[in-house]
C-alpha cells in the first residue's frame, strides 16, 4: 500500500482550502491526519488500513479515512476533485508579473504563528515555482505570535543551514519580521539582525498612534541598516476572522522618500485581509521611486499562493517589474540586502 499517494492528496485538499481562506479548524483536520499518517510505519499503515482501523488514530477522522481508501485504490478522492474542479485562477490581471517572480520575502512557520513545518513551506513554494523563500517568523515582543527569542531564532538557523544542503538549489533564506517598537527601534539584537538574510520590519503595536510620532517611530526603522523590507505599512485588516481595523496615519511623502534614500523596498503584501498599502498610497510610493517586495505573508503552504492578489494590484496600479526586488536571482538579491 502506497501511503505516499494518501498523504499526497490530504496535503493538497488542505492547501487547496488554504488557497480559498477555508476555516482554519478544516483546513488543520486533513494536515493533522497526513502528519499522523506521515509517523506511521509501512507496516502498522498497511494493517490499519486493511482493518480500517484508522480512525482509532488521534488525529485521523472519517472523512480523511475515506479520503485515504480512495487514494489506496489508486483514485483521486471525491473531496479533492470537487476542490480542484473549483480552484481556477485567483485573479486575472497580473500574471506576467507573477511568472516573473523568483520567491517569496515575508512567510510564516510553525516556528512562530504559522500552521506548518519549515520543511512543508519550502517545499510548497518550490513547487510553485520559486527559487527561494524568506522565513520571515515573528521576533520576541510579540508573544501572542510565539515569536523567536534570540536562542530559539538561533536554533532556527540551524535548522534551516541543515534543510538548504537537502533542498538545494531551492533555497530557504534566514530572516525575521521584526518588529518596530515605539520609538522606532527593532525587537532583536543588532547583531544578530545582522546575520540574517533578509529583515522585514514591521509595526504590529500602537497602531493609532498620532500621524507625526508614527512617522518619525517608521522612518527610524528604515533609516536602520539591518533592514531590507518595511512590512504592511499601514497594518489595516479589510476582512477576515480577525475583523477589520483602519489605517495606521502616518506621513506616506517622507516614509516614502525614507524607504527611497536608504533603499528599504515597500512590501506589497498580498494577503486578501490586508492588501496593503491600498492603491492611493501604493500609486504614490510608485511616483516616489520606491522600491517593492511582492509577498504572501503566508502562515499556510496554500497561502503561498496568494502572490497574484499583491501582482494585481502591481500592474493595475503601475509599479515596474524592475522594481520588484523579488524577481531577482538569489544572489543578486542577497547582494542587494548586503548593501
Amino acid at each position: 500500500m502506497n501511503v505516499t499517494a494518501a498523504v499526497d492528496q490530504l496535503k493538497q485538499i488542505a492547501f487547496l482550502l488554504e488557497r480559498a481562506r477555508a476555516q482554519t479548524h478544516r483546513v488543520r483536520a486533513f494536515r493533522k491526519a497526513a502528519w499522523a499518517l506521515e509517523k506511521l510505519s509501512p507496516d502498522e499503515f498497511e494493517r490499519r488500513a486493511a482493518a480500517g482501523t484508522l480512525t482509532e488514530l488521534p488525529d485521523v477522522g472519517p472523512v480523511s479515512a475515506k479520503v485515504v481508501t480512495e487514494a489506496l485504490a489508486g483514485e483521486t478522492a471525491g473531496y479533492l476533485a470537487k476542490l480542484e474542479a473549483e480552484a481556477g485562477p485567483l485573479v486575472q490581471e497580473g500574471e506576467g508579473l507573477r511568472q516573473a517572480l523568483r520567491g517569496d520575502l515575508h512567510t510564516h512557520s510553525e516556528w512562530s504563528d504559522g500552521g506548518s513545518p519549515i520543511r512543508e513551506m519550502a517545499e510548497t513554494a518550490r513547487d510553485l515555482g520559486h527559487d527561494y523563500i524568506a522565513l520571515t517568523d515573528h521576533s520576541p515582543r510579540l508573544k501572542v505570535a510565539r515569536g523567536l527569542s534570540v536562542d530559539r531564532l538561533r536554533q532556527q538557523l540551524d535548522v534551516v543551514r541543515r534543510l538548504n544542503a537537502e533542498l538545494a538549489p531551492f533555497r530557504i533564506l534566514t530572516g525575521i519580521e521584526v518588529d518596530i517598537l515605539e520609538d522606532g527601534s527593532l525587537d532583536q539584537r543588532p547583531e544578530l539582525l545582522a546575520e540574517l538574510d533578509v529583515v522585514v520590519a514591521s509595526v504590529h503595536s500602537k497602531l493609532r498612534m498620532p500621524a507625526e510620532e508614527m512617522t518619525r517611530r517608521m522612518v527610524t526603522a528604515i533609516a536602520n541598516p539591518a533592514v531590507d523590507v518595511l512590512g504592511h505599512c499601514t497594518g489595516r485588516l479589510i476582512t477576515g476572522e480577525r475583523g477589520t481595523r483602519p489605517e495606521s496615519t502616518f506621513r506616506a511623502e517622507i516614509v516614502f522618500e525614507a524607504c527611497r534614500q536608504f533603499g528599504v523596498a515597500v512590501e506589497i503584501n498580498s494577503r486578501p485581509e490586508r492588501l496593503d498599502p491600498p492603491r492611493r498610497l501604493l500609486r504614490l510610493a510608485v511616483e516616489q521611486e520606491c522600491v517593492f517586495s511582492i509577498d504572501t505573508d503566508a502562515h499556510a503552504p496554500g497561502q503561498l499562493d496568494w502572490q497574484p492578489y499583491g501582482c494585481a494590484r502591481a500592474e493595475e496600479c503601475g509599479v515596474p517589474p524592475e522594481r520588484v526586488i523579488n524577481t531577482r536571482p538569489v544572489e543578486e538579491l542577497l547582494a542587494w540586502t548586503r548593501e
